[in-house]
């Protein structure tokens, strides 16, 4: 989409200069969660143009979830004043196993996601290429982007949650693994038959609804307030989140492990993290918390679109998004 210029005159026949026209189109990030679904709009450059978040009930079945995000982005193209047409690509990210064409393999987080052709779904709501991801790992390219791994291309970021979830950039290049399963590392307990993450939090014996944060939050509350069983649990929390991050850093070797997600919030995480895997690992990479936030993974759902354009307008080869050829 570029624009003349003007002439510069020279022997022979003048050169032509271009700009790139960012404002000839548009493209969007959409993150669909448990609790809520974003959306974030930019131009063609990648700069924001509006955003919006609206609240969703972790029970929602894929209908109410997905007529969710449709509604969400209706109002915020409406409030930017952009025409649904105008969009050039979208990114989406959910969590879950997703395939290449869009497919959710398995997600246990959303009821009804497991098997559901998600880009096929969203693709029926737009009239321009619809891309679909996890959602750690599209944090992982935004804090590659423009957070805290900005100018790292070795970079692991955990999704700190009851269950958290991971994502890796090796060398530069989103490592989603064969079947897009790489950084499942909340299904490290089954190894060793240990506890399931939403009994290590708790401090009843019943085990937390891993989706309640609220519950999870307030256990995390009583452990600041000196309650020995939630400090217990709290500690159980820790040494799990070690645990499956190490494993991760010994496998890859990350110059930076970005930690994310709701956790990442909570007071007495970051610190222990970092002071276990210097113990435990052969070379201890950087510890920083997620400079993004909750707009991660909406912005890094923005730069797989963004990813998606440059390859079409300007015929880049490799971006940090791009699939490996099917074999």
């Amino acid at each position: 989409m570029p624009a003349e210029e003007g002439a510069v005159r020279r022997q022979g026949r003048p050169a032509r200069r271009f700009r790139f026209r960012a404002e000839a189109g548009h493209l969007l990030g959409i993150e669909i969660g448990a609790h809520r679904v974003a959306a974030l709009l930019s131009d063609l450059d990648g700069h924001p143009l509006g955003s919006i978040v609206r609240e969703v009930s972790e029970k929602a079945s894929a209908d109410e979830r997905l007529e969710r995000v449709r509604t969400a982005v209706a109002d915020l193209l409406r409030r930017a004043g952009v025409a649904r047409f105008s969009l050039r690509a979208v990114g989406v990210a959910s969590p879950g196993i997703v395939e290449a064409d869009g497919t959710v393999h398995l997600c246990t987080a959303l009821p009804g996601w497991t098997g559901l052709p998600l880009g096929e779904r969203l693709r029926r709501s737009f009239r321009c290429p619809v891309l679909v991801e996890n959602d750690a790992n599209t944090a992982a390219v935004a804090e590659h982007w423009k957070g805290a791994a900005a100018g790292s291309d070795d970079v692991v970021f955990v999704l700190a949650g009851l269950s958290p979830g991971a994502g890796s950039l090796i060398g530069g290049r989103l490592h989603r693994g064969f079947g897009g399963a790489a950084g499942e590392i909340g299904a490290l307990h089954l190894l060793g038959q240990e506890a399931a993450p939403e009994e290590v939090l708790s401090t009843t014996g019943e085990p937390l609804n891993p989706l309640d944060e609220a519950q999870v939050a307030h256990v995390f509350a009583l452990a600041r307030d000196g309650d020995a069983r939630a400090r217990a649990a709290v500690d159980r929390f820790v040494r799990r989140l070690v645990h499956d991050t190490a494993a991760l850093v010994l496998a890859l070797d990350p110059e930076v492990v970005v930690v994310g997600g709701w956790a990442a919030g909570l007071d007495g995480v970051l610190a222990p993290l970092r002071d276990e895997l210097s113990r435990y690992c052969l070379r201890p990479p950087q510890v920083a918390l997620s400079l993004l936030g909750e707009a991660a993974v909406t912005t890094g759902a923005l730069r797989l679109a963004l990813d998606h354009v440059e390859q079409e307008l300007f015929a880049v080869d490799s971006t940090v998004t791009t699939r490996r050829a099917s074999r």
